[in-house]
């Protein structure tokens, strides 16, 4: 069943703003939050010094977030809801502990088969670095992915296209990853777009999106030492080295591209989307 946005997320004006938001105005919000990715995603990955990175990540974060805010006021001239104060401290707060408990899951799980092996301790200014790194790009991708893409979708197609569409250019966008390939797109399209799509439906804003999204990196980069999306790899709080079969280990992507992380994440979406389901996000669009 096709869903859309329910009647009180439409008026309150979180699925999408003003049903005449013209072409015009979507492409420009749509390529303006994407050229800030772009730019704030290389500005976060270029700081390795750990207290830069510290004032620097959380600086780009709040930016982004209030450059989301004014667009939406200004240029979609509608009431902007995805960053709700009330509620939103502890989305994000559940969102990074359950982020980095998938990341460990899915680590732990490799562990056991004797894929992923700890050699050593590494370097907490190096693993505090990837954390404010981190807390920018995941801002950035999820206002972008999540609250534009995913939003406009769902207010004109409906919850199943906006999920299907956003996770699918979730996953392509990572092709331009170094050591990508199309099962890592794929892998990342359904383990990352559709449970941080159903984490937007379930909640109404882009607080748990976006803690899901950072603990999950601060913990599979920062903690484990494993590489992301097969990004640079970075300093972490141990050392470790991940073998076996592609399927299994990820390969040179990383753990994102390991049956065992798509099953996992896969879990946590379908428990995302009953959440939604049981708040309305997933009802059949109202004629």
């Amino acid at each position: 069943m096709v869903g859309s946005a329910p009647s009180e997320f439409r008026a309150r004006g979180a699925a999408g703003g003003p049903p005449g938001l013209s072409k015009g105005r979507a492409a420009l919000v749509v390529v303006g939050f994407a050229v800030v990715m772009l730019v704030v995603n290389s500005i976060a990955s270029s700081v390795h010094n750990p207290v830069a990175a510290l004032i620097v990540g959380p600086v780009l974060a709040c930016a982004v977030i209030w450059l989301y805010i004014w667009a939406g006021r200004r240029i979609e001239r509608r009431r902007v809801v995805e960053f709700p104060r009330r509620g939103g401290g502890l989305h994000l707060v559940v969102g990074t502990v359950a982020g980095m408990g998938l990341s460990a899951v899915a680590i732990g799980f490799l562990a056991l088969t004797g894929v992923y092996r700890i050699s050593g301790w590494g370097s907490v200014p190096g693993a505090l670095a990837v954390a404010g790194a981190m807390c920018a790009v995941a801002v950035a991708e999820e206002v972008f992915f999540r609250g534009v893409v995913f939003r406009l979708l769902w207010v004109r197609w409906g919850t199943a296209v906006a999920l299907v569409v956003s996770a699918m250019i979730f996953g392509l966008v990572h092709l331009i990853n170094p050591d990508s390939s199309v099962w890592g797109a794929i892998a990342i399209a359904v383990e990352a777009g559709l449970l941080l799509g159903a984490a937007y439906l379930a909640t109404g804003s882009l607080w748990l999106a976006i803690g899901l999204h950072f603990g999950w990196n601060a913990a599979t980069v920062g903690i484990f030492g494993t590489v992301a999306s097969g990004s640079e790899a970075r300093e972490s709080l141990v050392s470790a080295a991940t073998t076996g079969p592609d399927w299994l280990s990820g390969g040179s992507f990383g753990p994102e591209a390991s049956v065992v992380s798509v099953l996992v994440c896969s879990a946590a979406t379908v428990l995302l989307l009953y959440l939604g389901h049981r708040r309305g996000a997933l009802s059949p669009r109202n004629s």
